[in-house]
């Protein structure tokens, strides 16, 4: 597979990008983030880590001294679940898998946070009704699309809304799969709140039409959000904790800039964060996905919605803040990103191809192609096969 032609590499050794920066606890040497990337590898029954693989697949992409590594989707729960071959962190089997994993990155120098994952309405209700566990949103009956509906009825799992006191077990979940994450040797966790996943969706209004505390105005919406938050701050500490949202997403039938107050939900609950930063207990970071991006399965360049911008962020949140949104084709835009000196910038899916991308972000070296078919197939292939770019050259990547 040659490089790629998409665009002209460009050094960005002088920009902030590889200005240290503290984040949390943790002194990252540069401001390239590794972000949550799903790879449907994990071991079925059991949601556990790769045994073979992915030790391996995270060593080499934390080579790099001092990068901040953000795991796949990691569920809370089995209840959380709904994909078979994505990872979990509330077994003990699961821990000690990933107690080798964050071994290898911090053996690197690098850093890792978990990214905390609970599908709601995006999971595969026959595979949760297989295992036993309800079909969960905020809404009862509001479906994403009529395919999803069709295959909750046949398979007799209808959608359904948490109660009060189902909220609370999967906050204690949250609370549970955090404590995990740090005593097998992780930094931190990030809580995802973004691209129509379960705390997502009670965001929306578009998925959440309660008439509860948990719906019907935009404190109300963000209720659950906040909730786990501040327990997550209790449970591991305000500087382990990070959270990342997408405003502009419409994946999963959210609304993005087609509502007129998504803007303002948002802006409620960063300023939430920021609320409680002012008394002393500032998130890690909030990480942001872009109208870049507003569906994370079309490929880069497409879909995009240039009307709308995370700027706003900025002048709520004064923390750090990860930029994530087909960053590696746009340099131009990175050195832009990078003149505010909050700035962090993931690499995503150019990443999965590239496990040397920090050094090659640095020199404005040519970037591998990536295959997207094996993007979630449980396979090597397409996972720890990929060349540094000095292996690259030796297989003659650059004279095809």
């Amino acid at each position: 597979m040659p490089f790629s032609k998409d665009f002209t590499p460009v050094p960005l050794a002088d920009t902030n990008l590889f200005k240290p920066i503290q984040i949390g606890k943790m002194q990252l040497q540069h401001r390239a983030v590794y972000p949550p990337l799903t790879r449907m590898r994990a071991h079925h029954p059991g949601h556990i880590p790769n045994k073979d693989w992915a030790a391996e697949y995270y060593n080499q992409r934390s080579q790099y001294p001092g990068t901040l590594i953000i795991t796949e989707g990691t569920f809370i729960s089995d209840a959380a679940s709904g994909y078979d071959n994505a990872p979990g962190i509330w077994s003990d089997e699961q821990v000690a898998e990933w107690t080798k994993i964050f071994k290898k990155i911090h053996d690197n120098k690098s850093f890792v946070y978990v990214q905390l994952w609970n599908l709601g309405r995006q999971a595969f209700p026959d595979s949760l009704a297989r295992d036993g566990f309800k079909y969960v949103s905020a809404t009862d009956d509001l479906y994403m699309d009529e395919e999803t509906k069709e295959k909750a009825l046949k398979a007799n799992n209808p959608q359904h809304a948490l109660t009060k006191e189902e909220i609370k077990q999967h906050i204690a979940d949250y609370v549970h799969a955090a404590k995990n994450s740090i005593a097998a040797g992780a930094d931190g966790v990030e809580i995802h709140s973004a691209n129509s996943y379960l705390l997502n969706q009670f965001l929306d209004p578009i998925s959440n039409n309660r008439t509860d505390e948990y719906g019907g105005s935009i404190e109300n919406r963000s209720r659950f959000t906040l909730e786990v938050v501040d327990a997550l701050i209790e449970a591991v500490g305000h500087e382990r904790v990070g959270i990342r949202f997408s405003p502009w997403g419409t994946y999963g039938s959210q609304s993005g800039s087609a509502e007129p107050l998504i803007l303002a939900q948002y802006a409620h609950v960063i300023g939430e964060l920021e609320k409680r930063a002012k008394e002393g207990k500032r998130l890690a970071y909030i990480h942001l996905v872009e109208a870049r991006v507003l569906n994370p399965f079309m490929t880069e360049g497409t879909g995009e919605d240039m009307s709308a911008t995370n700027d706003f962020a900025y002048s709520i949140w004064k923390g750090p803040i990860i930029r994530a949104g087909n960053l590696a084709y746009h340099p131009e835009i990175v050195k832009d990103m990078m003149k505010d000196d909050r700035t962090l910038a993931a690499y995503g899916r150019l990443w999965i191809a590239n496990p040397d991308m920090v050094q090659r972000l640095k020199d404005g070296l040519p970037l591998n192609k990536y295959d997207r078919d094996t993007f979630y197939a449980m396979t090597a292939h397409g996972y720890t096969d990929y060349p540094t770019y000095e292996e690259a050259l030796k297989l003659g990547w650059d004279k095809e």
